[in-house]
């Protein structure tokens, strides 16, 4: 089954970008996953979010470095290409772009993720803070051609009051 996010979120899909069922038939820690129309090669570019709550003492760095681990788990020559911590004290945020190769479907790919990482307080317990994970994975030829929507994505996303627009 899929995970829920520690926190509710709102966020816009780009144009065209489909809803999909996350990775594994839904055994995995995605909360959400939606798949561009265009494959490249036989390989969908994709947007996927997780999160959980942060332990007090964790950074971005730190849950960031985690990912990277556990792709290297799954993955082949996984490299940090850029990383930059962005937002404010209040709003933290963390991004990295990682390259790496792996199998997906029946073939070997070379595949660039963006990763976003937001800290958000959670709405119920404002002393717990939750992050938030936006991802891009698209295979290297198609990644900059699909990274201008995705950073559309990632400037829509916000905490979901319950209030309505």
């Amino acid at each position: 089954m899929p995970t829920t996010l520690p926190v509710p979120i709102e966020f816009r899909l780009p144009e065209g970008w489909l809803v999909a069922a996350p990775p594994d038939g839904g055994a995995s820690d995605v909360a959400f996953a939606a798949v561009h129309p265009q494959a490249d090669a036989g390989f969908s570019a994709n947007i996927t979010i997780d999160g959980g709550f942060l332990k007090d003492s964790v950074t971005l760095v730190e849950v960031a470095d985690a990912s990277v681990e556990r792709l290297r788990e799954v993955a082949e020559s996984v490299v940090v290409v850029h990383r930059h911590e962005v937002g404010s004290a209040d709003a933290p945020a963390l991004t990295q772009r990682l390259s790496f190769s792996a199998v997906a479907g029946d073939a070997r790919r070379d595949l660039v993720q963006s990763q976003v990482y937001l800290a958000v307080l959670d709405t119920e317990d404002p002393h717990r803070r939750a992050m938030i994970r936006l991802a891009l994975t698209a295979t290297g030829a198609q990644h900059d051609s699909v990274l201008g929507e995705f950073q559309d994505f990632v400037r829509t996303v916000r905490p979901d009051t319950g209030a309505g627009v």
